[in-house]
């Protein structure tokens, strides 16, 4: 299948969203939790987050603040400055996938999707206490992208709570030992297998791929 930027326009928008969302491969899964200002909480699933840097620990994720479900969270972090980045196990994949409907305002998704609040030291932003990896984040920075009228939310780690079983001396993580999950489209889930790990690439030390693919 060959589609070029015309196909692309022209196809069926629920058939495009699922082609174009798909593409990229597995993204990050993730539940973005905030606070209104009148303690009213609220729990989106999120495909977007990124890394930005580790030195301020800088992370990025893209929402809509035009979508309903959107607006609650841009609203809530506007408001408090505050929010938090939960990872998706499997072992509650379902419950985080239907925190995506659109709820009410007063509505919260952890009570209608039975996830628990959990919160630490004097952090507002409620946890995910299902979720054995997550991030407390501070708003730093929000940047506008005009085209599609979505939103760079730029925040800084100010707790990291990882479970020490997945960690090792170097600091490298182990998704599949936490159980995490990652996101194809909109609404197709994989679990994630650690299959190789590789030392630092430098190029005196880079095999020689043309012999072993004799």
């Amino acid at each position: 299948m060959h589609l070029n930027k015309q196909i692309i326009k022209d196809t069926e928008r629920i058939k495009r969203l699922n082609i174009i969302n798909s593409i990229t491969g597995i993204k990050p899964a993730n539940l973005v939790g905030t606070i209104s200002a009148d303690g009213k909480t609220n729990l989106a699933i999120f495909s977007s987050v990124i890394h930005l840097g580790s030195n301020p620990a800088l992370i990025g994720f893209i929402i809509r603040p035009d979508r309903e479900a959107g607006q609650h969270t841009y609203d809530n972090i506007l408001e408090t400055g505050f929010y938090t980045i939960n990872h998706i196990h499997d072992s509650f994949v379902e419950q985080a996938h239907y925190t995506s409907a659109k709820f009410e305002r007063a509505e919260s998704e952890f009570e209608k999707c039975a996830l628990t609040e959990d919160y630490i030291d004097d952090f507002s932003a409620p946890f995910v206490k299902e979720s054995t990896l997550k991030l407390g984040m501070k708003l730093i920075q929000t940047i506008p992208i005009e085209l599609n009228g979505t939103v760079l939310i730029i925040g800084e780690v100010e707790h990291a709570l990882i479970p020490d079983d997945s960690i090792d001396e170097n600091g490298q993580i182990d998704l599949s030992v936490a159980n995490d999950v990652g996101i194809s489209g909109l609404n197709t889930y994989y679990k994630l297998d650690k299959i190789a790990q590789f030392p630092y690439a430098r190029p005196k030390d880079l095999p020689d791929f043309k012999k072993r693919n004799r």
